[in-house]
């Protein structure tokens, strides 16, 4: 895994998914998320609650989409989010890398925070899988289902939200380095 990193963290590779990644998640933002959410009477869809959800907010809100929110949260929604986790894991793990490496230090123990956000992305993907299964199977939505749907989705939060911290932190160690490199 590595050398597979080593080998793709150059900026032209890097930068392309990175913008192919915010491709996909602004159109998620900006059209398949709010379509769903015309239908949802204010509620927030599962993929945007950081903090889960019980099999009650489920019901509720999957009986408010009605037939034609569920069928654009199923179609259109999800079909988007089964190719975003992936290119979420694999560019935010890139960049990360790239800028670990340009502080010298991705042969050390801090390559394996580059890892952070492949499994935010399969988590990520056991959040879909779960959303998918409970729409299917709406109206016969198991408490267990939904518990395990929503500790996948708090998971890809609590991941996500500490690669953002990590990057932010080798961001500023790097910002550092360059000035402190410019003053000596």
């Amino acid at each position: 895994m590595r050398e597979f990193i080593k080998r793709n963290i150059n900026g032209k590779t890097v930068l392309s998914l990175f913008i192919l990644c915010n491709i996909v998640y602004a159109l998620m933002l900006s059209v398949t998320i709010p379509e769903v959410m015309h239908y949802s009477d204010g509620m927030k869809i599962l993929d945007m609650m950081p903090t889960g959800y019980d099999v009650q907010y489920v019901k509720t809100l999957f009986n408010t989409l009605g037939t034609a929110g569920r069928d654009l949260y199923l179609y259109h929604q999800l079909p988007l989010d089964l190719i975003y986790p992936f290119l979420f894991g694999v560019s935010s793990c890139l960049v990360l890398a790239y800028f670990i490496n340009q502080l010298g230090k991705l042969d050390g123990k801090l390559f394996y925070l580059c890892l952070l956000p492949l499994f935010s992305g399969l988590f990520d993907y056991g959040e879909n899988i779960g959303i998918i299964t409970m729409l299917k199977d709406y109206p016969d939505i198991s408490e267990f289902q939904v518990q395990i749907t929503s500790t996948f989705t708090v998971i890809k939060s609590v991941l996500t939200t500490i690669y953002f911290i990590i990057l932010i932190i080798t961001l500023l160690a790097l910002a550092n380095k360059k000035l402190f490199i410019r003053k000596v």
